[in-house]
């Protein structure tokens, strides 16, 4: 009979090699991620001055059907084949790391026959809801052809890829991620250019055809690696039968059942997944022209570039950092019955209560440059970055509403990441139930301010900053019980910046430069304009480094204790 699907299999323990080959690969994915990212932020710095805001938008919605694709073909089946993990037998080695390879080659083209299907689908759904404005762009159609083309060029890579996750080839992906970048960027960048100096129209095809060489060279590299492999391995990277188990392991003595069923059960929560990671452009392309998609794509992607940069590092270091501290029961003090708290709180969690209030207290501390400065500073060194033309077209503004979202999404991230490390099971679904209550009331609030309140591109950052706002009320509501329930007031109102100066000076500077009114200015002349509020916010910083002098220099003798301990 059929073997049920079960939990994952246990793992063998792992070889003394493959600890640092993680490490390494891991390493050697960070910065392939830095490196990909510097590359594709200067071709797109480049490539903003051929293109205007509809063609932006455009090329978004193309952007979020070809990743959709991606998605739903083959994100379930990555997950469950790195959690099946490997299968013991009385095989020889070799002949058992052969049938492992083979067995997975073979799922991988399980997500070539399911990207078909939802390529095909999604294609006609866009094709089909897509109002007349956007039919009438030059090669929409081709376009759109060319990116589910590309999808499914960069799926027949799949087998050979999950083959590589598989035997920790992670020199490969490096390679072929990289050589697929810089030929994409190229190729837009290229023909973009070549359009404008022709004086011919391409729509949002330069996008297209990157995406097609993108695919065409990870597929290429991933082949050539894969044949390799094989060839020494003793197994094919084409689709191939399977022996025969007593068990039955392989469907149609190809497909291992487990990760199959695995994977299904997967799907939904995959489909779930990926709504809420692109729901702002779901709502984007729903409630707005292709004008206020491509500005809001500017703003987002210049003002999320921080959130990338900066606070993201810091979210999951804290994640770990905190998950390690409070890991063990031993490291909370015991939690009583009833209202009771203990008497004397865990070292741990008067450790975890001071880091976490410390990195807050520093959040809230640059949140208040970031309001003082960012929504005045954005329109010039958008028109520096990116054209004067962007800043007429209304990106400036929204640029510089973005600047007002971006404490929200930090302090979000940090109180959540939080959560995620010390909440039970069961407190995860209930957050997990209260964040599509939250998603419910971000759709609401963007549907009022773009349609009701027509606000555009800005309405829908409006809706972003409630949403953010709805999640650190809960989080932060979190925060409190947990230390409360072990003895100790978290103290929320102590975060605040101390001193009246130091959250006055800010309102009183932004007062002067809008009676002023520099943002006039940043379009023709942003240079200047910078200088101009250069001018007021450099005595405001001073003002908070002096108010705050002494938190300040706690922070770098503490920064300065770790390091001389660590040495």
């Amino acid at each position: 009979m059929p073997s049920s699907p079960g939990p994952p299999a246990a793992h063998k323990p792992s070889s003394p090699a493959a600890t640092p080959s993680m490490l390494k690969g891991a390493s050697l994915l960070i910065v392939l991620q830095i490196a990909s990212r510097l590359v594709t932020f200067v071709a797109n710095q480049l490539l903003l001055r051929f293109l205007t805001a509809p063609l932006l938008g455009l090329s978004t919605q193309l952007e979020v059907y070809y990743l959709s694709v991606l998605f739903f073909a083959r994100e379930s089946l990555r997950v469950a084949i790195q959690r099946q993990g490997s299968r013991r037998d009385d095989a020889p080695a070799k002949d058992a790391a052969a049938t492992e390879s083979q067995a997975v080659v073979n799922l991988g083209y399980l997500a070539i026959a399911l990207g078909t299907l939802v390529s095909l689908s999604l294609g006609w759904m866009y094709l089909a809801s897509a109002n007349e404005a956007t039919l009438t762009t030059p090669f929409l159609a081709h376009s759109l052809y060319l990116y589910g083309i590309a999808a499914m060029v960069e799926l027949l890579s799949e087998p050979c890829f999950v083959l590589m996750q598989m035997r920790l080839q992670f020199g490969t992906r490096a390679a072929a991620e990289s050589i697929a970048t810089f030929l994409r960027c190229l190729v837009v960048f290229g023909s973009a250019v070549w359009a404008s100096k022709q004086q011919r129209d391409l729509g949002v095809l330069p996008f297209a055809l990157g995406q097609m060489t993108y695919g065409a060279a990870l597929l290429l590299v991933y082949l050539v690696s894969g044949y390799r492999l094989a060839s020494s391995m003793g197994f094919s990277i084409f689709p191939k039968s399977m022996p025969a188990t007593k068990d039955s392991r392989f469907w149609a003595s190809c497909f291992d059942r487990a990760t199959m069923s695995l994977a299904g059960s997967m799907m939904a929560q995959s489909v779930v997944k990926h709504l809420l990671t692109q729901g702002d452009t779901f709502l984007v392309s729903m409630l707005a022209s292709t004008q206020v998609q491509g500005v809001y794509a500017l703003a987002n992607n210049y003002g999320g570039l921080l959130a990338r940069l900066l606070f993201q590092p810091v979210e999951e270091s804290s994640r770990s950092y905190f998950s390690r501290l409070l890991s063990s029961p031993e490291s909370r003090a015991p939690i009583p019955a009833g209202d009771k708290a203990p008497a004397q709180p865990s070292p741990a969690v008067m450790e975890a209560r001071q880091n976490l209030r410390t990195l807050l207290k520093l959040y809230m501390l640059l949140s208040v440059i970031i309001i003082n400065i960012g929504p005045f500073a954005a329109p010039p060194l958008l028109a520096i970055v990116a054209g004067k033309s962007w800043v007429g077209s209304g990106a400036g503004d929204v640029l510089a509403a973005y600047c007002l979202y971006i404490p929200f999404l930090a302090l979000n991230g940090l109180t959540e990441s939080f959560v995620a490390s010390v909440a039970t099971e069961a407190e995860v679904h209930q957050q997990s139930g209260w964040m599509g209550a939250f998603s419910v009331a971000f759709a609401s609030s963007a549907f009022v301010f773009m349609r009701v309140f027509p606000l555009g591109a800005i309405g829908l950052v409006v809706a972003n900053m409630i949403n953010m706002f709805c999640r650190i009320v809960w989080s932060s509501v979190f925060i409190h019980r947990f230390f409360q329930r072990h003895g100790v007031d978290f103290g929320f109102r102590t975060l605040l910046p101390d001193g009246a100066t130091s959250v006055t000076a800010p309102v009183a500077t932004a007062l002067v430069l809008r009676y002023f009114r520099v943002h006039k200015g940043a379009e023709d002349e942003p240079i200047k304009t910078l200088v101009t509020i250069a001018g007021p916010t450099i005595p405001v910083l001073l003002l908070i480094l002096l108010f705050e002098r002494r938190f300040i220099l706690e922070c770098l003798q503490y920064v300065r204790g770790r390091k001389a301990a660590k040495q």
